[in-house]
């Protein structure tokens, strides 16, 4: 507790960049880790413990999921570029407006994505072709899992809070304490318990309940301009007005491309429960490898949205660069590392043999294209960070929904061949470099205004 309590803030307007960049990431990356962490004991746990039906179910709920969680954490970007911003300008006034204005806002999604949540299992998951073996596990899960959604929101607003201050640090501290609480109680209602997929679901409730208090109790207890003072919650309309700005295509875009997904999964549902388990069991990894690009494009973020607060946009161009340069280099070992240990790793998942073999399959095709996603999601962050949330929006909802949608639609037509299904997730993320690319270009941070580099004017 003492060193959660220690935890302090940064100023990236100052200092070494590539000192700066990795202070920030190396713990969000950890902490992504652990997040990543939680339904992946369950995956484990399950497909171990109990059956390859329930591996599937576990698995094939994860678009259906992050369809509400990837809407809620786009309006935490939002937040966090605000105050972000607020915080390089050093506007102390306009940070605790924005502080308290998005957890009054996040309490009351709570209750609307709970409800929202219970409506949607039955008929999300009828739409995905989920087979019948598979069902009643797969609306197990999802049912508890949604009615216990609110201890995840709630993490997700504490720690964009602290993270767009700078600091990454004590929301690891959380994940590592919700991780350490997602384990124990997975292992005790799985395998001492014997509750099956339910144990599973309620064991990562309970995990994210933990994170989402932890992370309300340390900014009641901040001192600083950004800390909860439960008093003073209220709704600033021109601070939602700024937040929604950025937040909500963030969601949409996030929330949209889940749902593109699901068409994705309803694709491999079509080869059956070990197909469904083996896509499972490469979506997991799949996370994993994707943390480094994720922790470094939050960090370009935060950095680009205090040097553009503060006026410093060649500063922080120079931290798009660094950032870009990390995260080719650090996905790049990681993509080989999975395609020479494809197999030991999706045998983590299960060890039947007609799982491994669909897992191993996916890896081993997919893993050569992650190198795109460093592009895509490094240009992302840089222009969420000087405001200008709708250009990725745009890009990844055709990138990801409309032209992975005609792929699919096309690739089915032509013999609806495995290998060519599980090529859209690469389609899509070429796609979404090349137009990510085009538009960061023409963004303030790569044209200069005719007055010449040094300090200059935010403009999105």
């Amino acid at each position: 507790m003492r060193a959660i309590l220690s935890g302090r803030d940064a100023d990236m307007t100052r200092g070494s960049i590539p000192g700066l960049l990795l202070r920030f990431a190396l713990p969000m990356a950890i902490g992504l880790l652990l997040q990543q962490l939680y339904n992946t004991v369950d995956t484990i746990v399950v497909g171990q413990f109990v059956s390859q039906q329930a591996l599937a179910a576990v698995g094939t709920t994860g678009s259906i999921c992050n369809m509400l969680v990837g809407f809620s954490a786009g309006l935490s970007i939002g937040s966090g570029v605000i105050i972000s911003q607020a915080y390089g300008a050093h506007d102390h006034q306009k940070l605790h407006d924005a502080v308290q204005t998005s957890i009054a806002v996040t309490l009351i999604l709570s209750v609307l994505m709970t409800a929202l949540g219970l409506v949607i299992v039955d008929p999300m998951l009828r739409f995905m072709n989920t087979p019948e073996d598979v069902f009643p596990e797969a609306q197990t899960y999802l049912t508890i899992y949604f009615a216990g959604l609110s201890g995840l929101l709630l993490y997700n607003i504490g720690s964009a809070i602290l993270r767009a201050v700078g600091d990454s640090t004590r929301p690891l501290f959380i994940l590592i304490a919700a991780s350490v609480a997602n384990i124990a109680s997975d292992l005790l209602f799985v395998v001492v318990f014997g509750m099956g997929v339910a144990g599973a679901a309620w064991a990562t409730i309970f995990s994210q309940f933990v994170s989402g208090i932890l992370v309300l109790y340390l900014l009641t207890r901040e001192k600083s301009s950004y800390g909860i003072r439960w008093r003073h919650l209220s709704i600033r309309m021109d601070i939602l007005k700024k937040i929604f700005a950025v937040g909500l295509p963030s969601g949409i875009q996030q929330a949209i491309t889940s749902f593109s997904n699901v068409f994705v999964q309803s694709y491999t549902n079509y080869f059956g429960s070990a197909a469904m388990a083996g896509w499972a069991s490469y979506n997991k990894l799949d996370a994993y490898i994707n943390v480094p690009a994720q922790a470094i494009s939050m960090g370009a973020s935060t950095f680009v949205a205090q040097n553009a607060g503060a006026g410093q946009l060649p500063r922080a161009k120079k931290g798009v660069r660094t950032s870009l340069i990390m995260s080719v280099s650090i996905s790049a070992v990681l993509a080989l590392l999975a395609v020479l240990f494809a197999r030991q790793a999706i045998s983590l998942f299960s060890p039947e043999e007609s799982v491994i073999r669909f897992g191993v399959f996916f890896v081993q095709l997919i893993s050569p294209f992650y190198l795109f996603t460093c592009f895509t999601q490094t240009y992302s962050g840089a222009l969420r960070g000087i405001g200008n949330a709708k250009a990725p929006m745009y890009i990844m909802l055709f990138s990801y929904v409309l032209f992975r949608q005609i792929y699919l639609f096309t690739a089915k037509q032509l013999g609806n061949d495995l290998t060519a299904i599980s090529l859209a997730y690469p389609v899509g993320w070429i796609m979404s470099t090349f137009l990510h690319y085009l538009v960061y270009r023409r963004s303030s941070l790569c044209v200069q205004p005719k007055d010449g580099p040094g300090k200059t004017p935010l403009r999105t």
